[in-house]
């Protein structure tokens, strides 16, 4: 078995309610969040896709796959950071997201990192 902490990496995660962008009269609330990746491993890796499942307070879950992030594929040397600001859309003024970026090491290993879950909400609504 490969030393998986050749294949490491960090997420942050910072979310903002996008006020502007949002209708609460039409179940229509705009989240900002902003990821922070950074190689924590011994060996460059390239996020080639993501897979979001999004969830509300209503239990209704979207699921997300597609190619890079922000119509990028990230390649990363060790220590290196790649920061990117994305949004997403419920119908609740709460929600939380998780997800996994799939990997492809320099050395041809795939490999999936997961982003913890993490919540969606409008101020105040959450103590």
């Amino acid at each position: 078995m490969e030393n998986m902490d050749r294949y490491k990496f960090a997420i942050d995660v910072e979310t903002t309610y996008v006020q502007d962008q949002s209708s609460p009269e039409d179940n229509r609330y705009v989240f900002a969040y902003t990821i922070t990746i950074t190689n924590q491993g011994s060996v460059p890796a390239q996020l080639m896709s993501r897979h979001w499942v999004i969830t509300d307070a209503n239990n209704k879950v979207q699921e997300v796959r597609g190619e890079g992030v922000v119509g990028e594929q990230p390649y990363l040397t060790p220590g290196e950071t790649f920061r990117y600001t994305s949004a997403a859309m419920l119908e609740t003024p709460v929600g939380c997201m998780e997800g996994e970026y799939q990997m492809v090491a320099e050395d041809g290993v795939e490999f999936d990192t997961s982003i913890p879950v993490f919540n969606l909400s409008t101020p105040n609504i959450l103590h």
